[in-house]
């Protein structure tokens, strides 16, 4: 048994119900790996029967997508709060990179989900996950619009594109070094990054 702790059911509304099933999920998705990952197993730690889980999600893989959507909606918000207030571009870019690191950080099973996506190559949630960098690159070529010259559309989608997979690959490398805080790696990422930004500021 993994090490989720078994939910006593109780009635509750279905939308705190599907967040229940989620957030457990989620975990086993993350222990076990999905292909070893069984909805009874899920099923049981939740406290319902596996026949409400496919009620609610129809099949495991329609439960893991529901995991990434729901990680992908997270990010999305923390990264849009961070840089709400942003005074200037290099304001902007080193509030939005700390609060996706951040984010790896304390939702390490979420991260962990939008990240290993090489075993579901060809199938749904492959979509998903590169609809959750496509995701940041839009998020990241919309901040530049406010901070940035934005007439070379394709230069501020090309950078937003390199920004994520650069933050991409180093939140991987940070895995190795937890001695690296999110202010670290954001510094880091900043050294690099701004150099060539920074010519674009308004």
């Amino acid at each position: 048994m993994c090490g989720v702790t078994t939910v006593k059911r109780k009635r509750m509304p279905r939308a705190e119900r599907e967040q229940q099933m989620i957030a457990v999920a989620e975990q086993v998705f993350t222990e076990r790996g999905y292909a070893t990952a069984s909805m009874d197993e899920i099923a049981e730690l939740v406290g319902v029967s596996k026949p409400m889980l496919y009620e609610y999600f129809r099949s495991k893989e329609g439960l893991l997508l529901a995991c990434i959507r729901q990680s992908r909606a997270a990010l999305r918000e923390v990264t849009e709060q961070a840089t709400a207030g942003a005074e200037s571009a290099e304001d902007a870019l080193r509030l939005g990179l700390q609060a996706f690191f951040v984010f790896i950080r304390e939702r390490r099973e979420a991260w962990s989900l939008l990240r290993h996506e090489m075993a579901l190559i060809g199938t749904p949630a492959s979509d998903e996950i590169e609809e959750t960098r496509r995701q940041q690159t839009d998020l990241i070529t919309s901040l530049m619009s406010g901070h940035f010259d934005s007439e070379d559309t394709l230069r501020a989608e090309a950078s937003a594109e390199f920004v994520v997979g650069a933050c991409e690959r180093l939140a991987i490398w940070c895995e190795r070094f937890p001695e690296v805080t999110p202010e670290i790696a954001t510094g880091y990422a900043m050294d690099l990054l701004w150099t060539g930004l920074s010519q674009r500021a308004i």
